[in-house]
């Protein structure tokens, strides 16, 4: 990519995480609360688009990366005290360690073989949180009390409680997820990695070690849908096992195939227009899926590659 192809995606970027960043002073309190989950579930969907988009790897299980944010960091909370900052801190750490030793093995498999390896690793994670039901309290989940959700940081009080601070968190975790993946993506590295993508073969055959770029990846798209999983329970309050259930796994790659896999800002388009339409058609009719259902197949006839990616097939080539 040239310098200034990355400059224009820079700008674009930074633009967008402005328009982001002044929503909060005009939004009503419910728009705020409904931001923030699209926000954090944008950061779960990059994380997934990383790897499908830039290396080609179709996961079927990263709602168990996601849950194991989530399970991680509100558990030391809930049972052992932790502060909040240390509890998302250790959950992002766990997470990673997580996606290094199932990518250890799931990616010693292709195609069809990696995407059900991945689900039954996911599988064994939700039956997991069922399993340990002392811990997570089940299908039922666990609330995490007003007051281990405030931390004092010395020289000022965080608490989560409050809608404008829990929405300035998910946006300082979106605006760094978009910038780490766009300064990683324009690195030499992020080259081979799309390099895996687009002829894995040949790369391998340049002297690349196309596994550890793989591995490379998965780890960083653990530890993203690790932090989004996260700072989801740490913000909302709620532990789950409906997050580590196979929808929360469908959810993303819908994510990321509406909005343009393999482009960088897909994922967070993806996730305004899905949830935003979920949300809006669900006040005005019960038959709202029906109608998202009609809306995505046109969508599709329309853009085959994915809003962005169309865009950028079309229109604007230098799109990352």
């Amino acid at each position: 990519m040239s310098r200034a192809a990355f400059a224009r995606n820079a700008w674009l970027v930074l633009a967008v995480l402005a328009v982001l960043f002044s929503l909060q002073f005009v939004l009503p309190d419910y728009q705020v609360l409904m931001a923030t989950r699209m926000m954090l579930l944008a950061v779960f969907a990059l994380g997934f688009n990383a790897l499908l988009g830039y290396v080609g790897l179709l996961s079927l299980g990263h709602a168990l990366f996601f849950a194991c944010g989530l399970y991680a960091s509100g558990l030391t909370v809930y049972h052992f005290g932790w502060g909040l900052p240390a509890a998302f801190v250790f959950a992002v750490g766990a997470s990673a360690v997580l996606a290094l030793l199932i990518g250890a093995v799931a990616l010693r498999t292709i195609r069809v073989s990696f995407m059900i390896v991945t689900l039954m690793f996911a599988q064994v994670g939700a039956l997991t949180v069922l399993y340990f039901a002392a811990w997570t309290n089940g299908q039922e989940g666990l609330s995490l009390p007003a007051s281990a959700r405030v931390a004092d940081l010395g020289v000022a009080t965080l608490d989560l409680t409050d809608a404008l601070t829990r929405y300035n968190i998910a946006y300082g975790l979106l605006a760094a997820s978009l910038l780490i993946l766009l300064v990683y993506l324009g690195s030499a590295r992020g080259r081979i990695a799309t390099a895996v993508r687009d002829n894995e073969g040949r790369t391998e055959m340049l002297g690349f070690n196309v596994f550890a770029a793989k591995l490379e990846m998965f780890v960083l798209s653990g530890a993203m849908s690790g932090a989004a999983g996260a700072a989801y329970g740490l913000l909302f309050g709620y532990l789950g096992a409906t997050f580590a259930s196979f929808q929360y796994s469908i959810e993303p790659l819908l994510f990321t195939l509406l909005g343009g896999a393999g482009t960088l800002l897909g994922p967070l388009v993806g996730v305004l227009f899905m949830v935003g339409l979920i949300d809006k058609l669900s006040e005005l009719t019960t038959a709202y899926l029906l109608v998202i259902g009609v809306v995505l197949i046109v969508l599709i006839l329309w853009f085959p590659k994915g809003i962005l990616g169309t865009v950028r097939e079309r229109w604007l080539p230098w799109l990352m």
